[in-house]
């Protein structure tokens, strides 16, 4: 009913147009041709004169008044390092377009108004003018070479590419329908290698190569999480058709496209909250995030920076925003310490894994970093509880004390340690499970921490500082009833006897 009540309005408005203008030519017949011509002349130059003025107050009014909501002013100014000088590129190519805008534009409109035609009055003709050719073609030269020689140098400093000694975080954006992967380097700070031949949908999304040690600790991440003052290189690229990585308030935009990958490199300055801060005293920020919800947070206190894609890619195409938090170097190392290796939490210890049997060097990486922060924790502790720390990566042959190959690592871990802490004296104590003759798992408990005595002392340890103790089948951690719970009381434990630092 609306739609045709509109479309008998619009044809109404059409009627009546044109019967206007009959009236106006019958009018026109009535008064004379050549009057009724000047008239029309005269009525659409002073209105031509009036829009102007109306058209040219618009335009600035309605500039400031969404400069601060829209256009990037005010609080919504650059949150990096090099989009403070892109804006400041618009802003002098804005400087010198706007007085061209406005003085074309009065010159259009008052032209239309003072040459309309007028009974007696002729056009001036002139082939040539030297004077007009210079200043219409002069000015306009020097102006935009001014303009590109700044962009140029500004563009030659934003697109740079990091040096080979530069601290960076690189991470990499994959972009598909409909979504962003967000890779991240782990502890050894390098991307992996990849190929598209590689790709597996829930088994291997990005085509890792999983022989490349490299990939072995990256992970995936929900959110772009980054430091503030911290330079970022992103690897840019799709899995399917163009996407587009945008992050309006970092001013980075680069497309994403299959089979060419890109790059941008920018150092966020604004932490998320201190953007919110910004916002804060801001009128537009000041409404509620959720009108329906009395209870949701303001617009400021809810505003979270963004990547989106900058091409329509899709019926899909909005859902792939993605929030990014920017936040202290503190924060940004805890947060990492959260992450898992998406290939040691997906693949690793599958069918499908390449290394099966095979230690690798991140996980004896991160069995060094889990020993130490436990060890560490330790010395400074003077509770029974905290004291007694178990070396969770120590094996044996079956039925004897002859260490495994890769227990090495484990003990290491275990000699710097001492060496570390010179003034430590401890207690190694080994433990069997259940099965067999107590009498022989005792014997067999005490022959595997004399094993972990000598290799200690063989590198150097005094034997003055270690305790060998076998306990047998004593004091279970686990119920001997399952295979698992067997396998954890099967240990050997170090106790910290003495500790003169504390």
């Amino acid at each position: 009913m609306t739609a045709l009540i509109i479309l008998l309005i619009l044809v109404l408005l059409v009627v009546i147009v044109i019967q206007i203008s009959k009236v106006s030519e019958l009018s026109g017949k009535i008064r004379g041709e050549e009057v009724a011509e000047q008239q029309a002349n005269n009525r659409t130059a002073v209105w031509m004169v009036v829009f102007m003025v109306l058209f040219l107050i618009a335009s600035v009014v309605s500039a400031i008044y969404y400069k601060d909501l829209m256009l990037g002013y005010g609080p919504l100014g650059a949150a990096s390092l090099h989009g403070v000088q892109l804006d400041s590129v618009f802003n002098v190519t804005l400087f010198f377009t706007g007085i061209v805008f406005v003085v074309t534009q009065f010159l259009l409109f008052w032209y239309a108004y003072k040459y309309r035609k007028q009974k007696g009055r002729k056009a001036l003709f002139f082939s040539h003018d030297n004077t007009l050719e210079y200043v219409w073609t002069g000015i306009p030269a020097l102006v935009m070479t001014f303009l590109v020689v700044k962009g140029l140098v500004v563009w030659n400093e934003v697109m740079a590419d990091v040096g080979p000694d530069e601290d960076v975080i690189e991470i990499e954006a994959t972009g598909y329908q409909f979504a962003w992967d967000i890779r991240y380097p782990g502890p050894d700070g390098l991307l992996g290698e990849r190929d598209y031949t590689l790709i597996k949908q829930g088994i291997n999304p990005l085509g890792q190569n999983w022989e490349d040690e490299k990939n072995h600790d990256d992970f995936i991440a929900d959110q772009i999480y980054l430091p503030v003052n911290k330079k970022v290189r992103v690897r840019i690229t799709a899995k399917d058709v163009l996407h587009n990585f945008y992050l309006p308030h970092f001013r980075v935009k680069m497309d994403a496209v299959p089979g060419i990958p890109a790059y941008f490199v920018f150092t966020p300055t604004v932490t998320t909250e201190e953007f919110r801060t910004r916002l804060k005293d801001n009128i537009n920020w000041q409404d509620l995030s959720d009108p329906e919800d009395p209870e949701s947070p303001a617009k400021w206190e809810a505003f979270d920076y963004e990547l989106a894609c900058a091409e329509l890619c899709g019926i899909g195409h909005y859902s792939m925003k993605k929030i990014v938090k920017v936040v202290s170097q503190e924060e940004y190392d805890a947060w990492l310490e959260q992450q898992k290796s998406y290939y040691l939490s997906q693949v690793r210890g599958k069918e499908y894994d390449p290394n099966l049997g095979k230690l690798l060097k991140v996980e004896i990486a991160q069995q060094k970093r889990d020993f130490f922060k436990e060890l560490d924790a330790a010395m400074s502790s003077t509770e029974e509880e905290d004291i007694s720390l178990r070396l969770k990566n120590i094996n044996f042959e079956t039925g004897s004390a002859n260490l495994t190959k890769n227990s090495r690592y484990e003990l290491d871990n275990l000699v710097a340690g001492l060496t570390k802490y010179k003034d430590v004296e401890i207690e190694i104590a080994g433990y069997t499970d259940n099965q067999g003759d107590p009498s022989s798992n005792l014997e067999l408990s005490k022959n595997r921490s004399n094993a972990v005595l000598n290799y200690l002392t063989e590198r150097g340890i005094s034997a003055s500082r270690l305790t060998a103790v076998g306990y047998g089948e004593a004091n279970p951690t686990e119920s001997n009833d399952t295979p698992e719970g067997r396998k954890m009381n099967r240990r050997i434990e170090f106790k910290i006897l003495k500790n003169k630092s504390i």
